[in-house]
């Protein structure tokens, strides 16, 4: 998480607070949350030129430069107070958009503003489906990991990758029915797993606090966050200071069930507009948790090698017609086919605010708080 503040006197600028808690870090000036260190040669570009998730704050004697990355994964905010990765740091925050790099003053007046579209980063090429597998392995298995765990489910995308690296896995759910999937589905592929199992007391009193952490108490975006919390605070109290999640998988491989009944454009569009709009819907939450967590995120198919790859993969390869069937994920599912049982690749798997059994606890509590309150 990045936080600076500014103390002025006399009509100017007079010291900066500024500080970085992992998994940001700090290099002289310049903070940042990202896997890598941005150079600042091609400031104007970094969107482009930083080739990964990043939120970047460089001070400067006349003006602040932030960058953040086009899908919009790292958040970051300003005011005439300061910059922030949380909203709640500043008073009437002002949001970086995805993909925009700006120069403002240290009263927090834009002086130069500049936003690259996910087009203009992911330009698609032509490619033939093997050459596309063979090319999205090799990136999957270049991403470097050091002390991590993986958040496994079970299904098709965690598996995958636990069928890749070598790492221990984890999981919590307030759902036997997943825990005993879970169980499965790692004997499956030889692994061991441990397991958090959540009661219905451990949501109610999680509610407030994860909804605060991740400045959002829309039903949605808690039933999602309140599994994830406690598996990244599971994943830290055994030790670990990275967790690896199959986030966007979905959006780049056609996994959502509303998919089904698009083809060709409308199919192609709902893809990208999903992918382009990640940030926003979904890691933007998760990178909150992870900075109340202190725990790294590795996203390995939200690599910029994979996206590059997988978004020019055709849609009608990615949600096939198969025996009067429709199949999401297909062509991720061939992929894994090389190194999964059939068993775990053609399961379809719920979302995790259902699979955990999360979203039906919050209705009930929901249901409950609305009646103690006379309604």
């Amino acid at each position: 998480m990045i936080a600076a503040f500014f103390e002025f006197g006399e009509g100017r600028i007079k010291k900066i607070y500024a500080n970085s808690k992992y998994p940001s870090n700090q290099s002289g000036n310049v903070f940042y949350d990202s896997q890598l260190v941005p150079n600042l040669k091609f400031a104007d570009e970094m969107p482009k030129k930083l080739e990964c998730l990043h939120a970047v704050v460089a001070f400067r004697p006349s003006h602040i430069f932030i960058s953040r990355d086009v899908l919009g994964g790292k958040p970051i905010y300003y005011s005439s107070e300061g910059v922030a990765s949380l909203k709640s740091l500043l008073q009437d925050p002002n949001k970086v958009l995805p993909g925009e790099i700006l120069k403002i003053d240290y009263s927090g007046q834009l002086i130069e503003r500049r936003r690259y579209s996910f087009e203009e980063v992911f330009k698609k090429d032509q490619i033939d489906c093997e050459e596309a597998k063979e090319k999205i392995l090799k990136s999957l298995e270049n991403i470097k990991v050091k002390n991590a765990c993986i958040a496994f489910s079970g299904g098709i995308d965690s598996s995958l990758l636990a069928s890749i690296y070598d790492l221990p896995l984890i999981a919590a759910t307030a759902s036997r029915k997943e825990e005993e999937i879970i169980i499965s589905s790692a004997r499956l592929i030889s692994k061991d797993v441990e397991i958090l199992r959540i009661t219905e007391d451990q949501i109610l009193n999680s509610m407030l606090k994860v909804a605060e952490i991740i400045e959002d108490n829309s039903f949605l975006q808690l039933s999602i966050a309140i599994p994830l919390y406690f598996v990244f605070e599971f994943a830290r109290s055994l030790g670990y200071s990275e967790i690896v999640l199959g986030q966007g998988a979905d959006e780049l491989f056609g996994g959502y069930k509303r998919y089904e009944g698009l083809s060709g454009d409308d199919l192609e569009n709902a893809l990208l507009k999903d992918l382009s709009s990640i940030g926003e819907n979904n890691l933007v939450r998760d990178t909150k948790l992870s900075y109340n967590s202190e725990i790294k995120l590795i996203l390995p198919y939200l690599d910029w090698e994979v996206i590059r790859v997988a978004t020019s993969v055709p849609g009608n390869e990615k949600v096939k017609k198969l025996d009067g069937k429709i199949v999401r994920k297909y062509f991720l599912r061939l992929l894994a086919s090389e190194f999964l049982p059939g068993e775990i690749v053609w399961r379809e798997k719920r979302a995790i605010q259902y699979s955990t059994g999360v979203a039906k606890i919050l209705k009930r509590l929901f249901s409950r708080t609305m009646r103690d309150h006379g309604f």
